[in-house]
């Protein structure tokens, strides 16, 4: 059930973090990635990583934010590689605020990457995916906080509240074209969005570095772990490979037991 041989996928915000571990892992099971990022320099040097360990992979840059890049990168894609099986919407950045104090321009600009992103580029995909009825996956990468609510994170849990009305909207308008689509939602993985949060939330919180992680971050785990990359590329193979509809608009929580559906 892991194979993605034939298979091509498209992964923004892929040229670091959770992005680049799912397509390395795509590319060791056979996938030709896209490597998509507003990093040009970036995503070609991961890119160039994959191919060099015997992958297939190209870099693409691409503003998610910004509808004519997202189609030109996803029609680049389709002519490099024939087709588009795979969507990862995954580019984001974060934050850190409480709401009487977030400036308008930056809950619009966290909207605009999280939500208008996953919407432009699941548009810009299904052109090639609805095409002959020939099918397809589209992943968001959520959170924990598409369920839950955090201090200091409004647009953030809004936009990631938000993918989750897409997706399942999207697995119904998809099923008669062979479109499926899925939410993968981490707790905490230290990828450089969440080491910068570290600092962050200590000096708006009052508290040290240590309490943070502890008493914040990993509070309401079973086991006071983070989530690793690993955990998150597993679970997007996984959901790419499931061979049926049996499996669509569903959210996927991994995150050690923070919030139990």
């Amino acid at each position: 059930m892991t194979n993605l041989n034939g298979k091509v996928a498209l992964i923004t915000g892929a040229a670091s973090g959770l992005g680049k571990a799912i397509a390395e892992l795509y590319a060791q099971h056979g996938a030709s990635v896209a490597i998509a990022d507003i990093n040009q320099d970036a995503a070609d040097k991961a890119a160039g990583a994959i191919n060099a360990a015997g992958g297939k992979a190209i870099g693409v840059a691409m503003d998610v934010t910004d509808e004519d890049a997202v189609n030109a990168g996803t029609d680049r894609v389709v002519e490099a590689f024939g087709a588009l099986d795979i969507l990862i919407s995954n580019a984001g950045v974060q934050i850190i605020n409480p709401i009487d104090q977030f400036a308008f321009a930056d809950w619009k600009k966290m909207l605009a990457i999280h939500l208008d992103g996953g919407f432009l580029t699941t548009k810009a995909a299904l052109k090639h995916m609805y095409k002959g009825d020939r099918g397809g996956v589209v992943i968001y990468m959520g959170s924990v906080h598409s369920h839950e609510a955090s201090k200091l994170k409004a647009p953030y849990v809004t936009a990631k509240h938000g993918l989750l009305g897409l997706a399942r909207t999207l697995a119904k308008e998809g099923a008669p074209h062979n479109v499926r689509s899925h939410v993968i939602c981490p707790g905490f993985v230290r990828t450089p969005l969440v080491e910068r949060q570290i600092p962050e939330q200590a000096k708006e919180l009052g508290i040290s570095e240590d309490e943070v992680i502890r008493n914040v971050m990993l509070k309401d785990t079973v086991d006071a772990t983070f989530t690793t990359v690993d955990d998150i590329a597993q679970t997007a193979l996984y959901l790419a490979t499931f061979p049926s509809a049996a499996l669509t608009g569903q959210s996927i929580v991994v995150s050690h037991g923070w919030f139990m559906q």
